[in-house]
């Protein structure tokens, strides 16, 4: 009977889980886990293009070794899925996000053209990480049209800085 006890109570307190993690309270806003999920992988994005950027721009040496993991790191990154970070109803336009994500509704209204910009930063991307080992001009040649993928979802799909992030 105790051990039937434990076992209810462990349901109970994992139902509860569910339903707080599902709805968004008790997390100090609506989706947050989503958002601060989906904010790090962008965080992640920036770091590896960073890398290959200061290489193609000469502010760090190039290292076909980093390049490649940079590159391969990046592409990995992209093919991610992480359609459970973007819920509907988790961008700006919601009073209760205020200042907490730059997702534009845009992202969910327009879809599934965001879904296309996703596909150019996975094809930019590939082509990154079959190149980058080859030399500095083949980091210089592909760094373009991976920034170009970024800049069509940044542009299209993220309302500006919020205040008081670095991001």
């Amino acid at each position: 009977m105790k051990i039937l006890s434990l076992i209810s109570a462990s349901i109970l307190c994992a139902s509860v889980s569910v339903v707080t993690t599902a709805d968004g309270h008790g997390k100090g806003y609506p989706f947050k886990n989503e958002i601060q999920a989906r904010m790090n992988v962008m965080n992640l994005y920036g770091y590896y293009l960073g890398e290959l950027g200061a290489m193609a721009k000469g502010q760090s040496p190039y290292d076909a070794d980093a390049a490649t993991r940079a590159a391969n790191n990046l592409l990995a990154m992209a093919k991610l899925d992480n359609t459970t970070m973007w819920p509907q109803g988790s961008d700006n336009s919601v009073p209760a996000l205020d200042n907490k994500t730059r997702a534009k509704p845009e992202a969910w209204t327009t879809y599934p053209e965001i879904v296309d910009k996703h596909k150019a930063l996975i094809t930019a991307a590939t082509t990154m990480a079959a190149e980058a080992g080859n030399g500095l001009d083949a980091v210089r040649a592909n760094i373009g049209a991976v920034g170009q993928s970024c800049k069509g979802c940044h542009e299209a799909f993220r309302g500006p800085k919020l205040k008081g992030h670095s991001h």
